[in-house]
């Protein structure tokens, strides 16, 4: 049998930067500033000039970067925020953290992203936030949802853990709204080599606020007055070599993710399947490249059975899901049904042309001549 084909391959990516990494590891061992130092700061400020903004705060995780968000904002006890129910379950996590409730939010049946009329079903007297997911890589109508917002008095920030380089109209994901929140779990396209996150904005004063709050409440210049209930959410210096070594190769490997993406794209025109749609306006970077199909479980393992692994992001909701439920105050129906219908192929900027086909062939031929109930 042929060799499989990964869902992702992270190996190839290390090879490229491994000498870097390497150099930066013998600075930061000659320097001895693992918290916080020269290397966090250099990949704050490249990071926050990459996106856009005048600010980035390196923190421990992504999960963090939304908690230390909206707490940084006054969001808390008493407060709502919109979330869409189809995204991983530290953006809903992330509110329940700060000490306010998740509005549950449906969102495009194309797109699978939020849209202006989805928020607004979900908002009540009490909503203060909404957080814009840009969903497998793709941004949403960041231009309409603000417009959107900004009549009912919510603060945008967009959860863009899965959109590093993505732009909305030539503007970068995360620059939007009030602040951008980004993991940089290993497998994002922008991945450290264990959990980190970073938070980014254009306002002094909320930079500000989420450096003292990501550092036990420290008051700047100090180190034992707290004049804050903060945490211990600090980006490392290990995280940082790496993310600044990996930066430098972003926009490159984004384009060899389009790549696949368009290949995928123009292999599945006629069928038997289509990619989720972008959002016009959007430039996405293809973090997930995302089908719907009919019997996915079952089409998912008859995928394995012919070589190629795939994802599923994700089988349910957020409503749906136990910890959440207490939540829940309606049905979500397009969220729900694409939830058992989404099927996450292999993508990765280092997969070859011959590893595309063989995953166009397999789809074909799982989903050929009557579908997978055949035979």
């Amino acid at each position: 049998m042929n060799q499989q084909v990964p869902f992702t391959d992270l190996n190839a990516m290390t090879a490229e930067i491994r000498p870097a990494v390497r150099a930066a590891w013998d600075r930061l061992l000659d320097e001895g500033q693992f918290i916080g130092g020269r290397a966090v700061e250099q990949f704050e400020r490249s990071w926050a000039q990459y996106c856009g903004t005048s600010h980035a705060v390196g923190v421990a995780n992504g999960t963090d970067a939304l908690q230390l968000t909206l707490m940084a904002l006054g969001v808390g006890p008493g407060d709502e925020v919109v979330v869409p129910t189809n995204t991983f379950v530290a953006t809903a996590e992330a509110v329940v953290l700060a000490g306010a409730r998740p509005r549950f939010a449906d969102v495009s049946p194309y797109t699978l992203q939020l849209t202006p009329e989805t928020v607004e079903a979900a908002v009540t007297p009490r909503t203060r936030a909404v957080i814009v997911v840009h969903l497998y890589g793709q941004t949403a109508d960041m231009d309409r949802i603000c417009r959107f917002a900004d009549g009912a008095g919510l603060t945008v920030v967009e959860d863009a853990a899965q959109a590093h380089g993505a732009t909305w109209r030539g503007r970068r994901a995360g620059s939007i709204g009030a602040a951008g929140c980004f993991s940089f779990y290993p497998g994002k396209n922008l991945g450290a080599f264990g959990d980190a996150g970073a938070v980014v904005t254009s306002d002094p004063d909320l930079a500000d606020r989420l450096l003292c709050l990501r550092d036990h409440g420290r008051a700047t210049g100090s180190h034992h007055e707290h004049v804050a209930v903060g945490m211990n959410s600090r980006l490392d210096a290990v995280q940082a070599v790496v993310l600044s070594a990996k930066l430098a190769r972003l926009d490159a490997w984004n384009e060899a993710r389009r790549a696949v993406a368009a290949r995928y794209a123009e292999a599945f025109e006629y069928g038997p399947v289509r990619l989720v749609e972008e959002t016009p306006g959007t430039r996405g970077v293809y973090h997930l490249a995302v089908v719907r199909v009919p019997h996915r479980d079952l089409v998912q393992r008859r995928m394995a059975a012919l070589g190629v692994q795939t994802g599923v992001h994700y089988p349910v909701p957020c409503h749906e899901q136990e910890g959440m439920r207490r939540y829940a105050t309606r049905p979500l129906p397009v969220a729900e049904l694409a939830a058992r219908e989404v099927l996450s192929l292999p993508v990765f900027p280092h997969m070859g042309e011959e590893h595309v086909l063989r995953v166009c062939k397999a789809l074909a031929e799982v989903l050929g001549s009557g579908g997978p109930d055949d035979g």
